[in-house]
């Protein structure tokens, strides 16, 4: 039996050899290459890729993992000139793919261009080395993303800088905002542009001159001032006002800035709005007593801003094991270098889960594993008994816990004293005994005593078979 007579959804499971064998035939049909276009190794798609007889849709779904191999296809040029609007049919993705080949053929780019998917259009916008009249074709384009893409350009001339400033979209001119090349006319043009993330990234502007900082200082747009609450080369009086604004975002943005003075600190963590406290939260120049307040911030979202540092006082961290958002405690239970203050807190911590991560804390002590041990929860008490550090008198008492999941537990601990072996060995529990029987110091006489015992599997185990 030849391949060519094969069932094509059965190539799919050629071992690797065959397929591989089977996709290098110059007379494969096209029946047994699109069969072989979904097997499982790659190499034999990408001889599918590149196999004269492979059908168009099959190579236009591969050209988007195999790019460079479609291209060198014998039978692309034939393709072609039978299509000439040949990638029309192929996916968004794979003439992406083929876009940014590395030396992909100007068809290709002129096929993109025509392409009716602007993620295409899109792909090409943004490519560099383009000819100018392609990126003025571009410019025109119906699709604001493409404008938009163009707009980003390194390359771009003034003339099509100065007809995009002018879009009708206020992504394209939010864009040209950008730009570092922008004319100092036109900038100022955008400063009383209608849109306010148009004049926001106008704010941005490490060159923004001065008077248009002043002229943005009296836009009503909250978006816009705390852009600009977050530059440091305002005029005093501008940036205090701004700091104190009614606005609180504006508030919250003017403690981005890279410096703040001290006076301003002081007065945010006064401030009735949350965010503006969060803000503070997140400043590196925070004093300890600082974030200490913070972190019994009444606000979940202050307390969360608090969390996400790697630098809080003790007290700070005391603070958030007494949050009442779970998540949080939890969080504070899993970080390094708590202090013994923050443990004797969190082993009394009304959720199990968080006793149970304590557990097996290496630093947690013998007094609190000892503590933990003697848990209601026996999950809390099973992790005890997984615990490394767990010392050989908290074993021999949850060697005898009402649970048989921690005495399951303790008998597998390396640190288990060998003198309850024996005890564990008699347990009513099949999956104690079992646990005990695979030891490897059980003792000879509680081997002996296992493998008479009533359960195969834990005489197996003692055997060791």
């Amino acid at each position: 039996m030849t391949f060519s007579e094969l069932d094509p959804r059965t190539l799919t499971i050629l071992g690797v050899e065959g397929a591989l064998e089977a996709a290098g035939m110059p007379r494969a049909t096209a029946d047994t290459l699109s069969g072989l276009s979904a097997h499982p190794d790659s190499r034999v798609r990408a001889l599918v890729a590149r196999h004269p007889n492979t059908p168009v849709e099959i190579l236009g779904t591969l050209a988007a993992a195999y790019p460079a191999d479609v291209l060198v296809n014998p039978g692309l040029p034939l393709m072609r000139l039978a299509r000439p609007n040949l990638l029309s049919v192929f996916p968004a993705d794979s003439v992406i793919a083929l876009l940014n080949a590395e030396r992909a053929p100007a068809w290709i780019t002129d096929a993109a261009l025509r392409h009716e998917d602007y993620s295409v259009r899109t792909a090409l916008a943004g490519r560099p080395g383009l000819s100018p009249e392609r990126v003025a074709a571009l410019a025109q384009d119906a699709g604001w993303q493409i404008r938009e893409a163009v707009a980003r350009r390194d390359d771009l001339a003034e003339g099509l800088v100065r007809q995009l400033a002018a879009d009708d979209d206020y992504d394209v001119r939010k864009a040209v905002a950008a730009r570092p090349d922008l004319p100092g006319d036109v900038l100022r043009t955008f400063v009383t542009d209608g849109h306010g993330l148009v004049r926001a990234s106008v704010a941005r502007r490490l060159d923004l001159p001065l008077d248009c900082m002043i002229s943005l200082a009296a836009d009503g747009d909250a978006d816009v001032l705390a852009t600009l609450a977050r530059r440091i080369d305002l005029p005093r009086g501008v940036r205090e006002w701004l700091a104190s604004h009614e606005h609180a975002a504006v508030r919250a943005a003017a403690l981005q800035g890279w410096t703040v003075p001290p006076a301003w600190l002081a007065r945010a963590a006064q401030d009735a709005d949350p965010d503006v406290r969060a803000a503070l939260a997140r400043r590196p120049d925070a004093t300890p007593e600082t974030l200490t307040a913070l972190a019994g911030d009444e606000n979940e979202g202050v307390r969360r801003a608090v969390l996400e540092r790697s630098d809080l006082p003790d007290d700070a961290v005391l603070a958030l094991a007494r949050s009442p958002e779970q998540d949080i405690r939890l969080h504070v239970a899993s970080a390094e270098g708590l202090s013994g203050t923050v443990l004797n807190v969190l082993i009394r911590d009304p959720d199990a889960t968080i006793r149970t991560i304590l557990a097996v804390r290496p630093d947690l002590g013998d007094t609190r594993l000892i503590t933990l041990a003697g848990d209601v929860n026996p999950e809390v008490r099973r992790a005890v008994a997984y615990a490394p550090a767990t010392g050989a008198e908290t074993l021999t008492m949850l060697s005898r816990d009402v649970n048989a999941g921690v005495r399951r537990a303790a008998s597998q601990h390396m640190n288990l004293p060998k003198d309850i072996q024996h005890v564990l060995a008699e347990d009513p529990d099949d999956g104690v005994r079992l646990a005990v029987a695979g030891r490897a110091d059980l003792l000879s006489p509680v081997r002996d005593t296992l493998l008479a015992d009533a359960d195969a599997s834990v005489r197996a185990e003692a055997a060791g078979t």
